[in-house]
């Protein structure tokens, strides 16, 4: 019984070795882009062209970029994806709640927005 659990034990943590080595391997930047460390600037300009009063905008990030592939159907599209929260007023000038989206950024710049609705 104790060798049972022993190489229960052993499979868990050789498991658990495992995912944390493909976390960090290197990204290839000529499929993802270079790494977005800006990319607080990068959403904070996107969403100014996107919401109706960016002024008052209160976004609360949820981590840093991950590479990501969110292509579909064959098709992909790479880059480096930041979930985040945000707060904003809508066309009545009430504060909409904090609702979660994501962006896509490769490059420099937002490619595709997530949770917006369009």
């Amino acid at each position: 019984m104790k060798s049972l659990a022993s190489a229960i034990c052993i499979l868990v943590l050789a498991v658990g070795a495992g995912c944390l080595a493909a976390q960090n391997e290197p990204v290839d930047v000529s499929r993802y882009g270079p790494y977005p460390t800006n990319y607080k600037e990068i959403v904070t300009k996107w969403l100014a062209s996107r919401l109706l009063d960016p002024a008052s905008a209160q976004v609360e990030w949820e981590g840093d970029p991950k590479p990501v592939d969110l292509g579909a159907k064959g098709q992909h599209l790479y880059g480096y994806v930041v979930k985040f929260k945000i707060n904003s007023r809508n066309r009545f000038g009430s504060y909409t709640g904090k609702q979660e989206h994501g962006a896509l950024i490769r490059t420099g710049e937002v490619i595709k927005g997530m949770g917006f609705g369009y």
